[in-house]
C-alpha cells in the first residue's frame, strides 16, 4: 500500500487528484464545519467542484437532523446545495426500514431512541413509530414502570423494531423499554455507531456511546445504517447511480468515513485534518486504515 499523498499546497497534485473523480461524497461535521463554525473556503471549494461538473453527495452520520434540517444549515452557512444531495443516517435507516426490511403489518412499528431528525425521515417514508421526542418518555422511571414493562402492559404490541440513534434525552425508562422490546424479538437497528460527535471545536459522546448501554444489556450489536456500513453505501449508490471507481469519499474520521470509502471499493479517499482523526494515525507503520490522500483543510482544494 503506497503512503497517502499530501495535497495541501500541491497545485499540480490537486488538479491530478480531482481529474480522477466525477463524484465526491462528503462527510459534514469535521469536514465542512464544526458546530456553527464554517471552515475557511468551504463554500468556494464546493462551488469550484460544481463548476468542474462534479456530482456532490453529503453523507452524514448525524441522525439528529433530517435532510430538510441540513438544507437549512447549508443555506445558513452559504453553501449551495439541494435537499436531494443530502444523505443522512436517519434517512438511510428510514429507507432501509420502509423499502428493504419491510416487516409485515401490524408488527412493523419502530421504537425510536433519538431526536426529531429520525422522526421526520420515518414520516417521509410512511413508517410508524413511538418514543423519539414524545414527552411521555422524557421522565424518570417509577416503581410501577418496572412492573408494567415486565408484564407487557406498558408495551405497544405493534413494535417490531428498535432504532437507536443519538438521543439528547436518554434515560433509564427509554433504555428499559427498548431492552424489553429486544428481548421479545424486535429487530435491532442503529442509525450509526460513532463513539463521538465533533461539534463546538470539541468532541462529545456520539450515537454509539448513547446506545452502548443497550448493546451491553442485550449482548449483541445492532445493524448500523450509517458509515462505514455498506448497507448505507448500497443505498446511496441505488439512489445516485454512480461509478464507484470514479467516486471519492472525503472525511475527517478514519474508522467511519475513510473505512466507508475503502470497504465500498471507491476510486479514492481524501482525509482532512479538521476533525477527529490525526495524520499520525494513518502515517504510522501498519496503520489499519489509510486514505489515498490527505490535506490540512478542505479549503486547500482551491489553494
Amino acid at each position: 500500500m503506497s503512503p497517502p499523498k499530501y495535497l495541501t499546497g500541491d497545485k499540480a497534485g490537486i488538479e491530478e487528484f480531482l481529474s480522477r473523480f466525477d463524484v465526491f461524497l462528503f462527510d459534514c461535521d469535521g469536514v465542512l464545519w464544526s458546530g456553527d463554525h464554517l471552515y475557511p473556503k468551504v463554500a468556494e471549494t464546493i462551488g469550484m467542484l460544481r463548476s468542474k461538473g462534479k456530482q456532490l453527495v453529503f453523507v452524514t452520520n448525524n441522525s439528529t437532523k433530517s435532510r430538510a434540517d441540513y438544507k437549512k444549515k447549508f443555506d445558513k452557512m452559504g453553501i449551495e446545495t439541494n435537499e436531494e444531495e443530502v444523505f443522512g443516517s436517519s434517512y438511510s435507516a428510514a429507507v432501509y426500514i420502509a423499502r428493504i426490511l419491510k416487516l409485515p403489518a401490524p408488527k412493523n412499528k419502530v421504537f425510536v431512541l433519538g431526536e426529531s431528525g429520525i422522526e421526520q425521515e420515518l414520516n417521509a417514508e410512511g413508517v410508524r413509530y413511538i418514543c423519539g421526542t414524545d414527552p411521555a418518555f422524557r421522565r424518570d422511571i417509577e416503581p410501577e414502570d418496572f412492573t408494567n414493562i415486565a408484564n407487557g402492559s406498558a408495551l405497544d404490541p405493534e413494535v417490531g423494531i428498535v432504532l437507536s440513534g443519538l438521543d439528547f434525552h436518554l434515560n433509564y425508562l427509554k433504555m428499559a423499554t427498548a431492552f424489553q422490546y429486544l428481548q421479545r424479538g424486535a429487530v435491532f437497528l442503529a442509525t450509526n455507531t460513532d463513539s463521538t460527535l465533533p461539534t463546538a471545536h470539541s468532541l462529545f459522546p456520539g450515537a454509539g456511546s448513547a446506545g452502548a448501554g443497550l448493546v451491553k444489556a442485550i449482548g449483541r450489536e445492532p445493524l448500523a445504517l450509517g458509515k462505514p456500513s455498506q448497507a448505507m453505501m448500497d443505498a446511496i449508490e441505488g439512489k445516485f447511480h454512480f461509478d464507484r471507481s470514479r467516486t471519492c469519499m472525503v472525511g475527517d474520521r478514519l474508522n467511519t468515513d475513510i473505512q466507508f470509502g475503502i470497504e465500498g471499493k471507491l476510486g479514492g479517499t481524501l482525509a482532512v485534518l479538521t476533525g477527529v482523526s490525526k495524520k499520525e494515525e494513518f502515517l504510522a507503520e501498519g496503520a489499519p486504515t489509510v486514505p489515498m490522500a490527505y490535506m490540512d483543510t478542505l479549503g486547500d482544494l482551491v489553494g
